[in-house]
């Protein structure tokens, strides 16, 4: 399994260059069977990124384009009544499939956003007093610009504690850039090097890495920080805990190991609650100091 680890991060770091922490995350994110947001300025790579990870997995995954006059139907789909068969018949909309690209989802008003609760936290959607499953595995990675940028929603709490983590890509170095504009550097072709079956089994694994009563004894102090601190205005939720461990059992799986150290959870810990920690206030400077703040004020050794 760990060659085939390498081989997905190489493919990764081969799209986008200089991004070797933020393709990690984000596979990270998808092996802890969890939701991606992705947040950065247009141009940035959002879109390669989540379009590349969705190949390299061997993944179905349909994009959508998030604008304003969308409704949710255009999301789940809709029943249309068939005069041959004298019946309402459901059109599956592209939700159905295991990785649905969101890109740009705060551009979409709240009532749309809110269509996707269900799916990103129960794997199902509801229509017309029907539930149907949806695939599995199933992945929501969304894209949004920053919110003080025209002609965006900001996404409630409630959508963004469905989100496992939140990632920003950021300016690529001078380096790369610099290939980029004398056009020596172009987007590698991405391949399927798992499939969903291989994805699964990795996932099943990722659950077997072993969290000690000392390591979850400093996740708990982490969390209660939050709950607790004057400094911090929204407290992580017992949602939170739950996928900070998940993501770190990740890392240590992606790090060839079968225990989870505090170096894990301090890895992914700032990507799993800086959009929790700031909420629909943004993400501000703030929300990364908040988080790295609430890493030093707890010691993992007590």
């Amino acid at each position: 399994m760990h060659d085939k680890i390498a081989k997905i991060l190489a493919q990764l770091n081969a799209v986008l260059l200089g991004k070797e922490r933020q393709t990690k995350l984000a596979l990270v994110c998808l092996l802890a069977d969890g939701h991606l947001l992705i947040e950065d300025l247009p141009g940035m790579g959002k879109t390669t990124l989540a379009g590349a990870l969705a190949r390299t997995l061997g993944l179905d995954y349909q994009r959508v384009q998030f604008t304003s006059d969308m409704l949710p139907a255009d999301i789940l789909g809709v029943s249309i009544f068939d005069k041959q068969l004298q019946q309402f018949t459901f059109h599956q909309g592209p939700v159905f499939t295991q990785v649905l690209l969101a890109d740009e989802i705060n551009r979409a008003s709240p009532k749309t956003q809110s269509a996707l609760l269900e799916a990103m936290e129960e794997r199902k959607i509801s229509i017309d007093k029907h539930t149907y499953p949806l695939s599995d595995p199933f992945f929501v990675i969304a894209t949004q610009n920053p919110q003080d940028q025209a002609g965006t929603f900001p996404l409630p709490e409630s959508q963004l504690d469905r989100f496992m983590m939140r990632i920003e890509l950021g300016f690529p170095s001078k380096d790369a850039e610099l290939l980029m504009l004398k056009g020596q550097y172009q987007p590698q072709s991405t391949e399927a090097i798992i499939d969903s079956l291989q994805l699964n089994e990795m996932q099943a694994a990722v659950r077997t890495v072993q969290a000690s009563d000392a390591v979850l004894h400093y996740l708990i102090r982490l969390i209660e920080e939050s709950r607790y601190g004057a400094e911090y205005t929204n407290a992580l939720s017992p949602r939170c805990s739950k996928v900070l461990l998940s993501a770190a059992k990740a890392m240590a799986f992606i790090e060839q190991r079968d225990y989870v150290t505090p170096e894990d959870i301090q890895a992914v810990f700032a990507a799993v609650t800086d959009h929790r920690l700031n909420g629909v206030n943004g993400f501000k400077k703030g929300g990364q100091a908040l988080s790295q703040t609430l890493l030093s004020n707890v010691d993992p050794l007590q």
